[in-house]
């Protein structure tokens, strides 16, 4: 989630007005909802609840709508029902979610978890503000569209109104005829997602680095208390060897354990996957998805440096801008693997790390995997454009995937490294003029004589 994201609702826009012809077999579908799908849903007009989201304060609920693949499920629910949705406003998304809890419901492994939680906020019937029982010990259910169940109730006498334990802060803030908006304190969390998150936050499957006490070493020599076991041959030694040739003062305490190590710390090959994954579910970025995999084997290669500690991010192209690379471009050998390279950064970059720094900086020069040419970064139009001239490209999807390890930021261009154009060195004629001794003097001045039949009767020409 994170600050809003320039070009989201746009395309939520569009493909909020387009009826889908089928599901996309890698989306979980709800048995509840398993037998309407293959129903066609009536098209949404502009007056709907649905594309009221996007002009009001609830663009982040909306977001996520989008990221969870659940625009079909809820274009065929407005098409059949009158919806009641209980959104929370953006405040209560961006600043007052726990930051762990976002990394979990935005992974891609966590998707269902996502739709669960987002289904939970969506009543299949339309509910108003008078329908909130009137008595504090009364309490009203009602089912959402998979089939779980929302209770309404009131607190001081009638004035504040609940949703489970969530308040309503803005009763029928959106009402339009195909359902109402509810504004809400809070998100409302289903017990099985939060028991999802439980298990996943456990000891045994955190994957990040634990860290390691330092060696115990005596401060007198500066050597290791105990003797170390005997390492296997081509280990680093247990101390470095500047240290262990000149002792000095005590050593500081080690460090965690970097990547690369027996314990495989990071599972380069998994998260390569789950970006490719996103990219896919995510639309518009086939092309890339497909060079990564089948065209090239430059997925195996970024598995393997993640799996040794590097970050990368991937500035990739959308569909549309791959489309018109021509023939000549794809057709030399390696020539995939030079154009995906210079797209490729060493640095883990978001979308606002880099937004901060073409502000601050005015043009910065990223690093590219096609050495030794750089991308130039720059501000323009509230985004951040890459390269120069006609050969530039925008931020135009940004933080696709982020986990920490690998950033996927959408661009709407294909970038290529400026011509390099040899200027040709200008040669420089330096004339010397040296004095000639007095001998060659006389030598030349005899010879002219003798030439002009003149005769020599110096003495010195004799």
């Amino acid at each position: 989630m994170g600050p809003y994201i320039h070009g989201a609702p746009k395309l939520f826009l569009a493909i909020l007005f387009i009826s889908f012809s089928f599901v996309h077999p890698t989306l979980p579908v709800n048995p509840t909802t398993a037998n309407s799908s293959s129903s066609s849903s009536g098209q949404i007009n502009s007056n709907s609840v649905l594309v009221a989201l996007l002009d009001s304060h609830y663009t982040e609920l909306a977001e996520l709508v989008e990221k969870a693949l659940l625009l079909q499920t809820l274009e065929e629910a407005v098409g059949k029902h009158n919806i009641t949705i209980f959104a929370p406003r953006n405040e209560a998304l961006e600043r007052q979610l726990d930051p762990e809890f976002k990394r979990f419901l935005l992974e891609p492994r966590n998707l269902k978890s996502l739709q669960t939680l987002l289904m939970f906020h969506v009543v299949p019937k339309r509910i108003g503000s008078e329908h909130w029982p009137a008595d504090e010990s009364a309490c009203s259910e009602h089912a959402t569209i998979w089939n779980n169940a929302l209770h309404l109730t009131t607190k001081d006498s009638g004035r504040k109104r609940l949703v489970d334990s969530a308040e309503i802060v803005r009763p029928s803030d959106v009402e339009r005829p195909d359902g109402v908006i509810h504004g809400i304190g809070r998100l409302l969390i289903p017990r099985s997602v939060q028991e999802d998150f439980n298990r996943r936050r456990s000891l045994r499957s955190i994957s990040a680095v634990l860290p390691e006490g330092a060696p115990e070493v005596d401060p007198r020599t500066h050597r290791l208390k105990k003797p170390a076991p005997p390492a296997p041959a081509g280990s680093p030694p247990a101390l470095p060897i500047y240290d262990a040739m000149a002792p000095g003062p005590s050593l500081a305490p080690a460090p965690a354990p970097g990547p690369g190590g027996p314990r495989h710390h990071f599972d380069g090959e998994s998260q390569v996957k789950d970006f490719i994954h996103t990219l896919l579910h995510y639309g518009g970025y086939n092309e890339m998805a497909d060079i990564l995999v089948n065209l090239t084997s430059l997925a195996t290669e970024m598995g393997r440096l993640v799996s040794e500690g590097y970050v990368l991010t991937v500035l990739a192209p959308n569909d549309e801008a791959m489309a018109k690379l021509t023939t000549d471009q794809l057709s030399e050998p390696g020539a995939p693997e030079q154009i995906i390279y210079y797209h490729i950064i060493p640095e883990y970059q978001t979308e606002e790390s880099m937004y901060n720094a073409v502000r601050r900086f005015g043009k910065v020069r990223y690093d590219t995997f096609r050495l030794p040419h750089k991308v130039v970064a720059q501000e323009a139009d509230g985004s951040v454009k890459f390269g120069q001239g006609d050969g530039s490209a925008y931020l135009f999807d940004p933080d696709i995937y982020t986990d920490g390890r690998i950033s996927v930021q959408g661009i709407d261009g294909v970038l290529f490294p400026p011509q390099e154009t040899k200027v040709p060195e200008k040669k420089t004629v330096v004339k010397v003029v040296t004095k000639p001794r007095r001998g060659k003097l006389m030598e030349v001045a005899c010879r002219m004589l003798g030439t002009f039949g003149q005769d020599s009767h110096f003495s010195t020409c004799r």
